[in-house]
């Protein structure tokens, strides 16, 4: 019964979210963005950004900068 229930803390402790903090813009007419979105995939800047970069485009939106990145 232990082992079970450490099982199941390891695999929730491994599919924990990532949050990244970022900031983002639209142009004409300005139009300026703060949230948090999940991440998938490693939890870094590096990751974060290029993965928002993808959706801010995808919405007709610049990113500026990711601010932060946390475990859920």
């Amino acid at each position: 019964m232990v082992a079970a229930c450490l099982a199941v803390t390891g695999a929730g402790a491994a599919q924990a979210a990532c949050l990244a903090e970022y900031k983002a813009k639209r142009d004409n007419p300005l139009e300026l963005h703060y949230d948090v979105a999940q991440i998938d995939g490693p939890c870094t800047k590096a990751n974060a950004r290029k993965q928002l970069q993808a959706r801010m485009a995808a919405r007709g939106m610049t990113l500026l900068k990711v601010l932060s990145v946390r475990d859920e």
